[in-house]
């Protein structure tokens, strides 16, 4: 039964798609319709402009007598053969350029705020509609309810420091919503850009994948530390994906690789350098990530087709991921990410080797892939509950054995949410934001004279409720 529902699930959703890529083919075509009648609106302007020179060289230096009856003559030729004069094609054409300029790379962003408030209602029913039905095929036990509590118990008392991020997320002129980088539901992303000049030269990028259990992650959970590092002269790009039950493991890592292309290729528009990118994600987003990186490497090792190279990434961030699907399904069907749930996002048992970056090291073929990854550095918190520190500790040993430079830097008595949410929201140092913003400006000397002198980093959240937000977390 609980299969059927899901089944369910993804028929409701697999309709929304095609009917969202209808819509954008029809958009499309459109396009390209606009685009052919302009083309011909000018070649008919410059025939006639033509013609009109080859028939009078001379029409520029007549008196304004003639000039007026050979504009009542190109008039009623206009209208005898119902073409439009001239100066209409002109206004035409001026008319949809305006309307439609070709900027490359071309950046399809909503401008309007209405319309992006609108898109996120849309999202929002979308997800909470389909969170309903995963709820009532999961059957909300006592473990649901309550672990349902304590997260809203963790979001209020963390409120304070998450209404000053949204005020800034959705009002401050350095972040730039809603990006479309594909054509599939939910491929957007967010770029936070730093508040200094671009003519200082091109910026170093991240590109952050949010965590969220696979189910409920989205790119806002990122502005805090989009925030933070745009500060420091960084640019941070946040890319949305789809979610279960909107889609599945392969859908996730698809969506984070067109992303991460997407960056790749358009960044420096922005001011970002396309050849200082690194990649980091958290939790779930950890694991999805670091399976797009291994995927393009090994696309790369087999000389495919490719449309960035994994050599544009200068290193690898992975905060509280965990790499091996085999050895975290019990782990979670005990903490109620059920057996079947889990198995239904990875799309069955048969996949876990697929996506599961430290078990695809082992296997002799891909050495010539591993051998292209960049530099790993994974952090976890040794109190983590929600990915053992143990999956960091693995997933590090695997990659030092193929020879990849890879480090584990391990925080004694952190949670899962202490490194990504409560310290950050505390303000003050932090001792994995700056590694990660010292190992971005280690060959700027410049960058790391401006960090030595830059001020403290705000505290958004008194103290007592950030103590009290770890003792109810759910993670």
């Amino acid at each position: 039964m609980r299969r059927k529902a899901f089944f369910q699930i993804f028929e409701i959703t697999k309709k929304k798609q095609r009917t969202d890529q209808f819509y954008i083919r029809r958009s499309k075509k459109k396009e390209e319709e606009e685009e052919e009648e302009n083309k011909q609106n000018i070649e008919i302007q410059s025939l006639y402009h033509a013609a009109e020179m080859q028939s009078s060289p001379n029409l520029l230096c007549c008196p304004m007598s003639l000039r007026a009856a050979k504009s009542d003559d190109m008039a009623l030729l206009h209208s005898s053969n119902r073409l439009p004069l001239p100066e209409e094609v002109r206004r035409r054409v001026t008319r949809k350029s305006s309307s439609s300029v070709d900027v490359s790379p071309r950046i399809c962003r909503q401008q309007s705020f209405g319309r992006d408030i609108g898109h996120a209602a849309a999202e929002t029913y979308l997800i909470t509609r389909l969170s309903f039905n995963l709820l009532g095929y999961l059957g909300v036990g006592y473990r649901w309810m309550t672990r349902l509590l304590a997260l809203a118990c963790y979001a209020m008392l963390l409120m304070p420091g998450f209404l000053q991020v949204a005020y800034l997320y959705f009002f401050s002129s350095q972040v730039r919503r809603s990006l479309v980088y594909g054509d599939q539901p939910r491929n957007r992303l967010d770029l936070y850009i730093p508040p200094t000049p671009t003519n200082d030269g091109l910026k170093p990028v991240v590109v952050f994948v949010t965590g969220g259990a696979w189910i409920i992650g989205y790119k806002a959970w990122g502005s805090l530390l989009g925030l933070q590092l745009a500060e420091r002269d960084i640019i941070v790009a946040c890319l949305d994906y789809r979610n279960f039950p909107q889609g599945t493991i392969s859908d996730m890592v698809n969506d984070a690789a067109q992303g991460i292309s997407f960056i790749c290729n358009n960044i420096s528009a922005f001011g970002g350098d396309p050849n200082r990118i690194y990649l980091m994600g958290q939790s779930a987003g950890a694991h999805i990530s670091s399976c797009a990186l291994f995927e393009q490497a090994i696309k790369e090792s087999r000389g495919d087709s490719i449309s960035w190279s994994v050599s544009q990434i200068k290193a690898y961030f992975g905060l509280s991921g965990g790499y091996n699907l085999f050895n975290l399904v019990e782990h979670f069907h005990n903490r109620g990410l059920y057996r079947s749930i889990f198995l239904s996002i990875m799309e069955g048992e048969e996949s876990f080797e697929q996506f599961s970056p430290e078990v695809r090291l082992k296997n002799p073929s891909v050495r010539k892939a591993a051998s292209l990854l960049p530099h790993n550095i994974l952090f976890h918190g040794s109190e983590d509950n929600s990915i053992p520190a143990e999956a960091s500790k693995t997933f590090t040993d695997a990659l030092r054995a193929v020879e990849v430079k890879a480090e584990l830097i391990m925080y004694k008595g952190k949670t899962h949410t202490d490194l990504f949410l409560q310290d950050p929201l505390r303000g003050g140092k932090d001792e994995l934001f700056d590694y990660i913003v010292s190992m971005i400006h280690a060959d700027d000397k410049d960058a790391l004279k401006n960090d030595a002198v830059a001020p403290p980093r705000k505290r958004l959240v008194p103290e007592l409720l950030l103590k009290l937000a770890g003792k109810v977390s759910p993670f």
